[in-house]
């Protein structure tokens, strides 16, 4: 079986240590749902730890070279490898019904946009857990306050409990990445009440954050917010002062004022 030569042009960089393989599979509670999704799996480096778990597995593999490796050193998977762009495939399509876990070494190139992806689809994934590069991973697990905290913070923290869980060298990859990498874990908040305007948390989130050294009074100009509340204390904050909580009363506070 000829191995797989990671290509630059896709962000790849293969895991060769088998012990990190082992503790990132081992997050994996699959309490409550049967299904997983490993994301970028490669030579399957991390997919034979997971197939060793209970329950089903499928793989999304953008590169037709790894899909066709995949296919040779786990045929007990032929029905569960997906050839496409995770960033472009309707998940509803892998998984019809049911809740499933995301898990995988992540392309950084596509990382971040993996996490919004996961978001959107934030009702059916109670549990996601991947490799990063460092900077990223702390800034989705990043606190208020934190230099790092910032959009990816926010928006994860509203509806998941994130974790960072360990680093991960660049020496243990091929080829090495330029950068230190981090696994993260997110479980998914079961206990929210979504009784705010969810369009309107991801624009005051994302336009208070585009001019972070602003207060609130200032960056959110352009959302027009009624003068009857722009006195409000909140406003003389700045955004990476404000937990995700608050980002949500904040956004309730808006929204009742434009209604």
């Amino acid at each position: 079986m000829k191995d797989v030569f990671a290509k630059k042009r896709l962000g790849q960089h293969f895991l060769t240590d088998l012990n990190i393989a082992q503790k990132i599979a081992d997050q994996l509670d699959f309490v409550g749902y049967d299904k997983v999704l490993e994301i970028g799996p490669g030579m399957g480096v991390l997919t034979q730890f997971l197939n060793l778990k209970k329950g089903t597995l499928d793989l999304i593999e953008i590169d037709q070279e790894s899909v066709i490796y995949l296919h040779q050193k786990f045929p007990e998977l032929k029905n569960h490898i997906h050839l496409g762009d995770i960033l472009k495939i309707d998940l509803t399509t892998i998984f019809p019904s049911g809740d499933f876990a995301i898990i995988g070494n992540f392309p950084y190139n596509i990382s971040s946009q993996i996490l919004f992806k996961t978001l959107e689809n934030r009702l059916h994934i109670p549990f996601f857990c991947g490799m990063f590069q460092k900077e990223v991973a702390l800034r989705i697990c990043g606190n208020p306050g934190n230099k790092t905290y910032g959009i990816l913070s926010v928006l994860s923290q509203v509806y998941y409990e994130t974790s960072y869980l360990f680093d991960v060298p660049p020496n243990v990859f091929s080829p090495p990445p330029k950068v230190n990498s981090g696994v993260i874990a997110l479980r998914r908040k079961e206990n929210l009440v979504v009784d705010f305007d969810e369009k309107l948390l991801f624009r005051v989130v994302k336009t208070g954050f585009q001019q972070r050294r602003k207060t609130l009074r200032n960056s959110l100009k352009s959302l027009d917010i009624p003068k009857t509340i722009i006195e409000d204390s909140i406003f003389d904050l700045r955004p990476e002062r404000l937990s995700s909580d608050q980002f949500i009363e904040l956004t309730k506070l808006i929204g009742n004022a434009k209604v």
